[in-house]
């Protein structure tokens, strides 16, 4: 019996091999109860370009100094952040790795936040 991490990580796996043959930027994303994180990496795969997450100080000011990281608008707020990061060090296509996460609540927030600022997949 896989537990529900493994779960996800297995799902995960596919997409990471496919993207990996593309050779392309691709943004991956985590999901904490707590928190989430996105990160722009390069096509190689050894070299984050850039990242955000509700863990910085930035972006928990512009919180409201609530400090809920956990929820949609929080989620947005790094998703508009990081493709300005990403944009500022010239990479405009990523391919969107969701990393086994379904494709709803936080993690669409955050995807949909992106592209509006700029970002293509």
């Amino acid at each position: 019996m896989l537990t529900k991490k493994e779960q996800r990580l297995r799902r995960a796996r596919q997409t990471r091999i496919r993207i990996a043959t593309q050779g392309v930027v691709r943004l991956t994303v985590n999901r904490t109860n707590l928190h989430i994180y996105a990160s722009v990496v390069s096509g190689d795969g050894d070299k984050i370009l850039a990242s955000a997450s509700t863990a910085e100080a930035e972006v928990r000011k512009a919180l409201g100094g609530s400090g809920k990281g956990g929820n949609v608008a929080a989620a947005q707020v790094v998703g508009k952040r990081l493709a300005e990061k990403a944009k500022a060090v010239g990479v405009e296509k990523v391919a969107f790795d969701r990393a086994g996460f379904a494709y709803h609540g936080r993690v669409k927030a955050l995807a949909d936040a992106a592209r509006e600022a700029g970002l293509q997949f």
